[in-house]
């Protein structure tokens, strides 16, 4: 079908409404006409009644006119859907992120891109480091945001998001978090730390109990939960106390006091991370936003 020719079709046929479109089927056979009439010798129809000095639809221009309405309606919002596509203004964006994050800036970052991109479909889920990265390789998400990152990181396009130092998450209860002086990590070696996730390792288990390590102990006590939810839920009926990043405390958990503490303190951080060969523009827009995102913020 040529759709220009269908183009000619409705304007000529919606000027019949106004009692404009008698002259341009008359003898003189403008353009628009001859388009009209072209299009005729395609269907082999008459769309036009030309008889009795009247101009008017036959049953099967009506028909034509109805459809090509619809034709045009939709090709003109596929073409609007392609390009707002492939600007990176809809489609969807597969997000995964380790538990800890939604207590950083990682919320407002993607509050951001809402804000920015409402058509595009945001998919969010939270795993751990290994499924990350996992599911980054097997294109099963898009972007990874990992604490503090992919192992595999250099071949991956990467961007910190946040840095920040390492805090104790003690129970209510316990002799440390009712103390006014301040907590030496060395000093706990005899308490249940409480890490995790439980597997796969190496995994933030592994990073703290390195941390220890470099203040010259080994948790006496060490219990394992899967992942981080877990783990401060067993702080708070007292179970033990865990190593956490500091923006976990923005979110007060009843049975669970955070402190400060002295000694080695590496902290941890957050990056987002995507497979250097996904070129979606909506990849491209949030790794954009999350460059002006953290500028702001520093």
């Amino acid at each position: 079908m040529d759709f220009k020719r269908l183009k000619y079709f409705i304007a000529v046929a919606e000027e019949l409404h106004f009692g404009r479109a008698a002259t341009r089927l008359g003898m003189a056979q403008p353009p628009l006409s001859r388009q009209v009439a072209a299009l005729e010798d395609q269907l082999g129809v008459k769309l036009f009644d030309r008889s009795r000095n009247q101009v008017r639809l036959t049953e099967a221009g009506e028909v034509l006119l109805d459809r090509a309405r619809d034709i045009l309606a939709n090709l003109d919002s596929a073409y609007r859907e392609a390009t707002q596509i492939g600007q990176g203004g809809a489609g969807r964006l597969r997000i995964a992120f380790v538990g800890s994050a939604t207590h950083g800036p990682l919320p407002t970052l993607i509050k951001s891109f809402r804000s920015h991109y409402p058509n595009v479909d945001l998919s969010l889920s939270s795993m751990n480091n290994a499924d990350l990265e996992r599911a980054l390789i097997q294109r099963d998400i898009d972007i990874a945001v990992a604490r503090p990152h992919l192992s595999g990181a250099e071949e991956l396009r990467s961007a910190q998001l946040f840095c920040e130092p390492l805090i104790l998450a003690l129970p209510d209860g316990s002799t440390h978090a009712r103390s006014t002086k301040p907590v030496q990590l060395n000093t706990l070696k005899d308490e249940t730390f409480v890490l995790y996730p439980r597997r796969p390792r190496p995994s933030f288990a592994d990073f703290i109990l390195r941390t220890c390590a470099e203040e010259g102990f080994s948790p006496k006590d060490q219990i394992f939960a899967q992942d981080y939810q877990t783990a401060i839920s067993l702080v708070a009926v007292g179970v033990g106390l865990a190593v956490v990043p500091e923006s976990v405390s923005h979110s007060p958990r009843s049975g669970v006091t955070y402190r400060p503490y002295e000694g080695h303190n590496p902290g941890t951080s957050l990056t987002a991370h995507a497979r250097l060969d996904n070129r979606k523009p909506q990849v491209l827009n949030f790794f954009s936003l999350l460059q002006k995102f953290t500028r702001r913020a520093s």
